[in-house]
């Protein structure tokens, strides 16, 4: 994180304007750098940075599922082709099965029919 910029000559001349001694001044903002240094403060500009990255990473994620649902979308496809030839194949054998039947029963019938 960023340091907060903070004039520290310029506030002191201000505390001695106002009455306090050089000492007091200088004890003053030695507690006021002190509670800068341990303070973990986001600057506008820490802000501003992080905001380009999280743009950034949210454009690399949106690319990214973009490409995956693309490719999910073309797999349903060949699944789809894939399903279509298989019940074409699977309706070709079974009029094939059903001629078969019927050729068998129109056979018995002729040679039933011989037989009496």
């Amino acid at each position: 994180m960023g340091q907060v910029a903070f004039d520290t000559l310029q506030a002191s001349e201000e505390l001695q304007t106002a009455g306090l001694t050089s000492e007091q001044a200088k004890a003053i903002l030695l507690v006021v750098r002190k509670s800068h240094e341990v303070a973990d403060v986001a600057t506008k500009r820490d802000l501003e940075d992080m905001h380009k990255d999280l743009t950034v990473q949210i454009t690399d994620v949106r690319k990214d599922m973009d490409a995956r649902f693309e490719k999910t979308e073309a797999q349903i496809a060949l699944l789809r082709k894939d399903v279509e030839h298989t019940a074409n194949g699977l309706l070709i054998k079974l009029s094939a099965v059903m001629l078969a039947i019927a050729g068998l029963a129109s056979t018995i019938v002729t040679v039933v029919i011989k037989l009496l």
